[in-house]
């Protein structure tokens, strides 16, 4: 395995769990790519502009996330991260805390940045 692709993605983790809980609008358009494919715990397909709108308009709030489990498989380009997610937080008004398990593709960007590509979530029961 790539360490040093190892440590980023684990970098990016990182800035992505503290953007959602604060739901830093900036820093989320930054890790989340353009063409982002959301599959979430539903089963709907959502896109970047829906995930940025839903922490913007503060439908989506989340207080608390507690990660376990985490694996990162490293391609020449690319990241596969599956990590399980203990969420405390509301939508819609709503309060909810489930455990989920997140698959997210980070791909290295022309720039030499890395974004998020795809994400799937499911609620583990």
């Amino acid at each position: 395995m790539n360490s040093s692709i190892k440590s980023k993605i684990q970098e990016c983790e990182e800035r992505l769990k503290n953007a959602m809980l604060q739901s830093n609008v900036s820093v989320l358009d930054e890790l989340l790519a353009p063409d982002l494919v959301f599959t979430n715990h539903l089963g709907h397909l959502m896109g970047k502009d829906d995930d940025l709108g839903a922490h913007q308009s503060g439908m989506l709030k989340i207080e608390k996330m507690d990660l376990s489990d985490q694996h990162i498989k490293t391609l020449h380009d690319a990241a596969i991260v599956t990590v399980q997610a203990r969420i405390l937080g509301s939508f819609a008004g709503e309060s909810s805390e489930n455990n989920f398990r997140f698959t997210r593709v980070w791909e290295k960007m022309p720039k030499g940045t890395w974004q998020v590509v795809v994400v799937h979530s499911c609620i583990v029961v």
